[in-house]
C-alpha cells in the first residue's frame, strides 16, 4: 500500500525529515524522539547516551514570519543550552544563526552534516 503525501512541498519535507533522523542515528549514536515537548511540537530531540541533545526542526522554505516564529519558536521556548537547528530548503540560506538557533539549508546538511 502506498501512502500519498500530497503536494510536492509536503513530499520534500517528509525525505528531509528522514533524511535528517537518519544522519543523527547514523552518526553520532542518538536516540531520536519525534513529538511533543513542553516547549511544543519539536521534530526531532536526539539525545546521546551522555545525556546531551540536540533539537531538530525541519522545514520546506521558510518564506514568511509566520512560518518562521512557527519553526523556530518552539526552539526558543526550550531555556536548556543544547545545540538548536532549523533545516530547510529556503533559498540562498547557508548558514545563520538567529539568538542561538542555527538555520542551514538542507543541501549544506546532508554534506556537511550539524559541524
Amino acid at each position: 500500500m502506498t501512502q500519498d503525501f500530497g503536494t510536492r512541498d509536503t513530499r520534500l519535507v517528509v525525505a528531509s525529515r528522514h533524511c535528517e533522523r537518519s544522519e543523527a542515528i547514523q552518526t553520532k549514536s542518538y536516540t531520536v524522539n519525534v513529538g511533543q515537548l513542553q516547549a511544543g511540537e519539536i521534530d526531532f530531540v536526539c539525545t546521546a547516551k551522555g545525556g546531551q541533545r540536540k533539537y531538530i526542526q525541519a522545514s520546506f522554505i521558510i518564506a514568511d514570519g509566520a512560518t518562521r516564529d512557527r519553526e523556530f519558536g518552539n526552539l526558543r521556548a526550550i531555556k536548556d543550552n543544547y545545540p538548536k537547528y532549523v533545516i530547510s530548503m529556503t533559498p540562498l540560506v547557508n548558514r545563520n544563526d538567529d539568538n542561538g538557533i542555527i538555520h542551514l539549508h538542507l543541501r549544506k546538511f546532508l554534506t556537511e552534516g550539524l559541524g
